[in-house]
């Protein structure tokens, strides 16, 4: 499970495809609907945040925008609209990794899309998120 820090829009049509059902079973953990990965590490910034339901459905909505701007037909219904927007700090090196994640990522499977978010100096984070002063955070798994 990958549940990107970054704006959904750096995603490639397959990675958009993928968090969007990733972040739909995150949403399931969260409300208790299902036994899996219910101690992922991914979740942790949710169930931390002030009202993770809240949050889950915010993000959702979010990957459900680019998914319209790219015309794909995402079921809307899926998301409860009527969250309490928030915010959830992250470090900024947490942009940094899955910038370079998601290249590496690209570099083989997209290479236009590659090629375009390599032209940025800056990455957004997804609007859910108030990056902080910091390295990457400790529950991501960094291989090292």
């Amino acid at each position: 499970m990958r549940l990107w820090t970054i704006h959904p829009r750096y995603l490639d049509a397959r990675g958009l495809v993928a968090l969007w059902r990733e972040a739909l079973l995150a949403k399931k953990v969260l409300e208790g609907k299902t036994r899996g990965y219910t101690n992922h590490p991914q979740l942790e910034r949710f169930r931390k945040a002030e009202r993770p339901i809240d949050a889950i459905n915010q993000y959702l909505a979010v990957i459900y925008e680019e998914a319209l701007k790219r015309g794909y037909r995402f079921d809307r219904s899926k998301i409860d609209m009527n969250f309490t927007p928030q915010k959830i700090s992250v470090k900024r090196g947490q942009i940094g990794f899955e910038i370079d994640h998601l290249l590496k990522k690209l570099k083989k499977r997209d290479r236009l899309k590659y090629d375009d978010i390599m032209e940025n100096v800056f990455y957004e984070a997804h609007p859910l998120f108030k990056l902080v002063k910091g390295e990457v955070e400790d529950w991501e798994k960094t291989g090292s």
